[in-house]
């Protein structure tokens, strides 16, 4: 089944609060940036639903996603099943948008380990699919009021946490937390391994508080549903997400093709020092 984008003028119908002048006021500026590459009125409307219909952080927003997919191509690019990365962590990683909505509207997504060998753990292979999984729903099923990301630990070692890279986390966070259009409400972490603490220490170092406060760490699953229905778990999760991909290809390659040109910037960049100004303090953390 073919990827196929929502009618903008659907999304307008649904949210009352989401006004077509206000999209297209955010376009005009985006013609007027000579660095922005050009997008299309769904990306800005999702852009400034994610920042509850506030132009200005709108525009901060739109700056920031472009300039971080520019800057950061290694996590960013060959989002294609072709790819040897993306298509092992799909094999390995279920990463899928639940087909239903909380009572408060939010999409939930799931993200848990099939496969626990780490030799078969790919970081980047992840965090693509962290951030194609739900612009995809985004685009195709119109905003959600908001995401709730459950991470499951199951199958999850020591071994795993080796793997993990910290400026990879500090450069995904980022774009998380800036730029990334969608409403990030809380993360869920189940199913806890005992290492739970090394888990935090190695990832909230690189995080704003703002985003560490959307933590909820479930000792157990009895307090997960307080915040997700248990009917919402249901024991097959959805679409296949290789699937997902190859069906989305042709639109994740016009997503890659939109990146920046420093070089027409108006102004300086604040970007490069966030994402690169402190690689250096990632060395000194390990594991005892």
């Amino acid at each position: 089944m073919q990827f196929n984008e929502i009618a903008v003028e659907e999304v307008y119908r649904r949210d009352e609060k989401l006004k077509k002048e206000d999209v297209q006021a955010l376009m005009e500026w985006m013609g007027k940036q000579p660095h922005l590459p050009k997008a299309t009125e769904l990306q800005v409307a999702s852009f400034l639903h994610s920042c509850y219909y506030s132009n200005e952080a709108a525009k901060n927003s739109i700056d920031a996603y472009f300039t971080v997919k520019s800057l950061c191509p290694d996590i960013f690019s060959s989002r294609t099943i072709n790819d040897n990365i993306l298509r092992a962590t799909v094999d390995t990683q279920l990463f899928v948008v639940l087909p239903e909505l909380t009572p408060a509207g939010d999409a939930v997504i799931l993200s848990r380990k099939i496969d626990p060998d780490p030799r078969n753990f790919h970081m980047i292979g992840q965090l693509k699919l962290m951030d194609i999984v739900p612009l995809l729903h985004s685009y195709q099923y119109g905003p959600a009021k908001g995401f709730q990301l459950i991470i499951d630990m199951e199958l999850t070692s020591l071994g795993h946490l080796l793997r993990i890279n910290p400026s990879y986390v500090k450069k995904f966070a980022y774009y998380l937390q800036e730029g990334m259009p969608i409403r990030l409400k809380q993360i869920h972490f189940i199913n806890l391994v005992p290492f739970m603490d090394k888990v935090f220490s190695f990832i909230k170092p690189v995080m704003k508080k703002e985003l560490i406060d959307l933590f909820l760490v479930h000792t157990k699953m009895e307090s997960l549903y307080e915040h997700i229905p248990q009917k919402l778990l249901p024991e097959e999760y959805g679409e296949n997400v290789r699937n997902l991909i190859k069906n989305s290809e042709n639109y994740l390659k016009f997503q890659e093709s939109q990146l920046i040109d420093e070089s027409k910037r108006q102004g300086s960049s604040k970007y490069q020092e966030d994402l690169f100004g402190a690689e250096g303090s990632f060395k000194k953390l390990d594991i005892d």
